[in-house]
């Protein structure tokens, strides 16, 4: 995430990113339900208020990344090539990020962590497939927005769903396969040929649209 120039904005960012830091070490240490709002603030060396000022939900402290990935996703399909079709420059941005080791797709005891407290958690699973539906209504914005059509073109929130599914489903079999292992190059592997798998899939779904 980029700095920003003037001093306030400077400071909000550090502040914010310590109550970040503060409740994902809490989380992972005794669980994301066992871990109160006052805990976190204690834990930063700020106040109740501050926290929610920059958090207004707790689970927002768990998944602190939520906009830059989305920013991710949207910054690659406007930059994308003309030659090469929406959904294939999605699959390449799968290649990309796991080749510069992005936090999104990085397999590490720490990343392990992260899914165990996750998978403890039912409000943490409730937060994710909420997020889940979120990012897939702005991969479609995104889609129909590359190719000239309306947000609501129907085949762009098909690929978009398509395309959430197959990089969780990616997301999830490459964390059990480093759970069992602690290999992250073959984690990696499994995640990036499911998603091969599911572009190609996607690919063939979405024939005869913009999108391929």
């Amino acid at each position: 995430m980029s700095m920003p120039s003037d001093l306030r904005s400077r400071k909000r960012l550090v502040t914010r990113q310590g109550i970040s830091n503060a409740a994902t070490r809490l989380f992972t240490e005794r669980g994301f339900d066992q871990v109160t709002v006052d805990d976190i603030a204690a834990a930063a060396d700020v106040g109740r208020m501050t926290v929610f000022n920059h958090f207004p939900r707790k689970e927002d402290m768990f998944f602190d990344r939520e906009e830059e990935g989305l920013e991710v996703l949207r910054e690659a399909l406007r930059q994308r090539d003309p030659r090469v079709s929406p959904i294939e420059t999605l699959g390449l941005l799968a290649h990309r990020l796991t080749a510069e080791q992005s936090p999104y797709v990085r397999f590490t005891a720490e990343s392990q962590a992260f899914m165990e407290t996750i998978e403890a958690s039912e409000s943490l699973k409730a937060r994710a497939r909420a997020i889940r539906d979120e990012i897939a209504q702005v991969v479609a914005a995104a889609l129909s927005e590359c190719v000239g059509r309306e947000a609501i073109d129907p085949a762009a929130h098909l690929a978009a769903d398509l395309l959430l599914a197959t990089w969780a489903v990616a997301l999830i079999q490459a964390h059990r396969r480093f759970r069992q292992t602690q290999d992250a190059e073959r984690s990696k592997a499994v995640f990036l040929a499911i998603v091969d798998k599911g572009t190609q899939g996607l690919k063939a779904a979405m024939a005869g649209t913009p999108y391929v």
